[in-house]
């Protein structure tokens, strides 16, 4: 049996890397489709683990040889989906998610309708500041942008089936993983709430 689909997006800070993380540590049926992106390293992040690092100029080439799922540019940077290992996935029955900036999650809603969106927010926009603030990784340029960004992003969470809103991490940790383990047994919309 194929695997489905899935697409988390939400706004930077919202906390969406950590509750894929406890997704894939809880539902073994779940894979974890690693993106491509021409940003900088952040310190601890491993090459091929993390993100495939690659320059622009690797990355055009990629475009041109229609190696990405879907791609965006974010903040500056560019960032795919290699569309190669996600189908191996799906192939050998797993379920693949995608941790995607909503230009790319919409990319994907066109070209694959059969994918299931969740949407990650933190509970306020002065949350989503103090997380990115936190992380100490973005100069205050790059912050404003995030958070500008952020602001149309929430706006964008009706396009999604479902909603994780992280203001407690072990409760949206829950969440995430019942959601996931509803997918992957049932498809779309058995986790609909």
């Amino acid at each position: 049996m194929r695997g489905s689909l899935i697409v988390v997006s939400g706004p930077s800070g919202a906390g969406k890397s950590t509750l894929i993380k406890a997704s894939l540590e809880a539902v073994p049926e779940l894979a974890y489709s690693v993106s491509a992106t021409t940003r900088r390293p952040r310190p601890g992040e491993v090459d091929g683990r993390d993100y495939i690092f690659l320059s622009r100029k690797e990355f055009e080439h990629w475009i041109e040889d229609g190696r990405f799922l879907e791609w965006a540019e974010y903040s500056g940077n560019l960032y795919g989906t290699p569309e190669q290992k996600v189908e191996e996935f799906l192939n050998e029955g797993k379920s693949v998610i995608l941790e995607l900036e909503l230009q790319g999650a919409r990319q994907v809603q066109l070209k694959r309708p059969d994918a299931v969106m969740v949407f990650v927010r933190a509970p306020s926009l002065e949350e989503t500041r103090r997380r990115l603030a936190g992380r100490a990784t973005e100069t205050e340029e790059a912050l404003e942008s995030r958070l500008a960004t952020a602001v149309g992003e929430v706006a964008a969470r009706d396009e999604f089936d479902h909603e994780v809103i992280n203001e407690d991490r072990e409760r949206a940790s829950r969440d995430m993983i019942e959601k996931m383990e509803s997918i992957v047994s049932g498809g779309r919309d058995a986790a609909r709430p």
